[in-house]
């Protein structure tokens, strides 16, 4: 399960080399904010999401593959997952957990029983 979360399905639609940032971001059961980075490394992709006022400006990092739809009309990247999943999940701080296996170790964790 792991391995799969970090790239992106094919049933997203995601164009290697599209530029996702500023395109909004909705889970499930509505808005939870703007991509503000992503990444296309092959075995780690993700999106950055700033959240904005919904949860007081924090940073989360979503594995690519949560991504089920990228609609690239309208700029918006749909998530499967919810907005409490999105808000429960660790912040992700620029700079400091790109590369912490330990970081990386709780956000397949959390996202891994989000079906739950």
């Amino acid at each position: 399960m792991a391995g799969d979360m970090w790239g992106y399905p094919e049933t997203a639609r995601y164009v290697p080399g599209a530029q996702l940032v500023g395109y909004s971001v909705e889970a499930s059961d509505g808005s939870i904010g703007k991509v503000d980075k992503h990444t296309e490394e092959v075995g780690r992709s993700y999106l950055v999401v700033d959240t904005g006022p919904w949860i007081l400006g924090r940073r989360v990092l979503l594995p690519a593959g949560l991504v089920s739809e990228i609609d690239t009309g309208a700029e918006i990247v749909r998530v499967a997952c919810t907005k409490s999943q999105v808000k429960d999940s660790p912040e992700f701080e620029s700079g400091k957990h790109e590369d912490d296996a330990g970081y990386i170790q709780l956000i397949e964790s959390h996202y891994a029983n989000r079906h739950m």
